[in-house]
Formats: structure tokens, C-alpha cells, sequence
């Protein structure tokens, strides 16, 4: 791959999906490319960047999703959802006990684990939340991860990547070599396919966003309009979760690190102190979510 192609994918990759590359990363684009250009029948990476400059989207998109890391698993870095089940929910429960419904956006959804994750931590409430609307919207720039969550098949692999026994047995049916997740969860799940760098209007108002492991990808003006964007989509109790590697810290005062949980952050319009709303005791365990 010449400097001249690297230079031209790492600008195509930041325009089309945020990506931003390093100029170490060389290795990673060939490494992600070639097999990528092997299977369009092209001799390498410098005839699949004439074709993007030819303007064949179809090779562009395909680039970009070949680029896209989409590494996850059930109950990824536990901590979140433990803040999940014993603060967020039983403050938001309380909160919206009027209205009876939460709306939560897992931004870079993969495939799957995240959204479903969250999706037992709802139902493991049992009959505290009888009556309740939950709406968890999955995105990610990827359709081909998007289908592979829709269909809720895993692999006995990826079931054994933090998913508890308990939940394994409770919520999944084996169908030769792989596990279905149950209907009733499936269809807590609406999946779309969405660029983070787009307009995100059309996505609602949410209580809670999950956007973890995703910006760490990005430049931090990139970044800072990301958190502007989230802002306006979350309401003003909401709560925001990132990856552990991720923070607002130094980038944004949209919003402000909550007090006591680490990775979870607070829109800074909010005026209750956080240290009031854990008053709400947790609402049931997780099976096997405790060390």
C-alpha cells in the first residue's frame, strides 16, 4: 500500500465514519483490507482505493465496515450494569412512575450483547416494573453486525463472554451449535442503522444512553460534538454510560462525571445532587452479575 492510499483511506474513513487513524496504524488497514480486496477479486488495496475514487459506494462501504472495530460481549466490564441495576433504574423508576415507560439508546450497538445485556437487567425486575413500556433502540454504522443482533443467535463462544449460567439457562434455547435468545427480548429491541456524525433528531429523547467503547476511535473535536449531540437526546435526569477508557473530562461541560459511579455521567442541567437518588434500593440481583 502506498503513503498516497493510506493517506487517501485514512480521510475517506474519517469523513464517512469518524475513524480517526494514526499514521502507525498502516498494519491495521492492510491487515483489515486485503482479505477485504481478495474478495472482490481485486489484486490489493491500491485497486480498491481507485474504485472508492471511482465512486463505487458499495466498495466504500464495505471498507468502512471492514474498519470498524466491533469487539463485545454479554455484560461488558460488568461495572455499568451493576450502576444499572442498583442506581439508574430505581431512580429512573421512581422518576418516571407517572408515565410508566424508559427509552435507552445503545449507540454501537455490534452485535448484540449490549442491547440484550440490558435487556435482562430490565426483565430480571420481575413484577416491580408490571405495566412498564421499555424501549431499547440499537445502532451502529454497520447492517451486517445489525443483522447478526437481530437474529439473537450466539455462538457457544460468545455466550460463555460474561453471561452468567443463570441468564444462559433463563433467557436462550439451543439450536444445534447456538444459542437463540428468547422472543420476549428480541422484541424489546429496535435496530437501526446509524453514523454517529449524523443528525440525531430523528432518534427521540432518551433516558438513558449507552455509547461505550466507540469514541476512543475518534479526533477530539469529533468527540466534542458527539457529547453536544447526546446532550440534546438525553432528558435532564438522564444518564450517560462510556467505556472505561472514555471520559468527559478536559472535553465537554455538557456533561459532569457522576459522584459515586465511575463511567457514568450527568447532563449538567441537572440540580438534584445524585448522592440523593440512590436512596432507591436496588430493585432485585442479577444472577451471577456480583463478583
Amino acid at each position: 500500500m502506498t503513503p498516497v492510499d493510506f493517506d487517501y483511506l485514512r480521510k475517506a474513513l474519517k469523513e464517512r465514519s469518524g475513524l480517526d487513524l494514526s499514521t502507525d496504524k498502516q498494519y491495521l488497514v492492510e491487515s483489515r483490507l486485503l482479505p477485504l480486496a481478495r474478495r472482490l477479486g481485486l489484486d490489493g488495496i491500491g485497486d480498491l482505493v481507485q474504485k472508492m475514487k471511482n465512486g463505487a459506494d458499495k466498495v466504500t462501504a464495505d471498507v468502512v465496515e471492514a474498519m470498524t472495530t466491533n469487539e463485545t460481549f454479554f455484560f461488558r466490564d460488568k461495572l455499568p450494569f451493576d450502576h444499572l441495576r442498583e442506581e439508574i433504574l430505581p431512580a429512573l423508576l421512581q422518576a418516571r412512575a407517572g408515565k410508566r415507560s424508559l427509552r435507552i439508546w445503545c449507540a454501537a450497538s455490534s452485535t448484540g450483547q449490549e442491547p440484550y445485556s440490558i435487556a435482562m437487567c430490565l426483565k430480571e425486575l420481575g413484577p416491580a416494573v408490571a405495566g412498564w413500556r421499555f424501549e431499547i433502540i440499537a445502532t451502529d454504522l454497520s447492517q451486517a453486525v445489525l443483522e447478526k443482533s437481530r437474529s439473537g443467535l450466539f455462538s457457544q463462544f460468545e455466550v460463555q463472554r460474561g453471561l452468567p449460567i443463570q441468564l444462559l439457562v433463563k433467557y436462550f434455547k439451543q439450536i444445534g451449535d447456538l444459542w437463540e435468545i428468547s422472543p420476549e427480548l428480541r422484541s424489546m429491541i429496535q435496530h437501526r442503522q446509524f453514523n454517529l456524525l449524523q443528525d440525531y433528531s430523528q432518534l427521540g429523547m432518551f433516558d438513558v444512553i449507552f455509547c461505550r467503547n466507540v469514541l476512543i476511535y475518534f479526533d477530539q473535536a469529533t468527540k466534542v460534538s458527539i457529547f453536544e449531540r447526546l446532550a440534546k437526546r438525553l432528558e435532564p435526569d438522564g444518564y450517560l454510560a462510556l467505556g472505561a477508557a472514555e471520559t468527559v473530562v478536559g472535553l465537554t461541560d455538557t456533561f459532569k462525571p457522576h459522584a459515586t459511579r465511575r463511567g457514568i455521567y450527568l447532563p449538567n442541567s441537572l440540580t438534584k445532587s445524585p448522592s440523593i437518588v440512590p436512596a432507591a434500593k436496588p430493585l432485585g440481583q442479577l444472577a451471577g452479575l456480583r463478583a
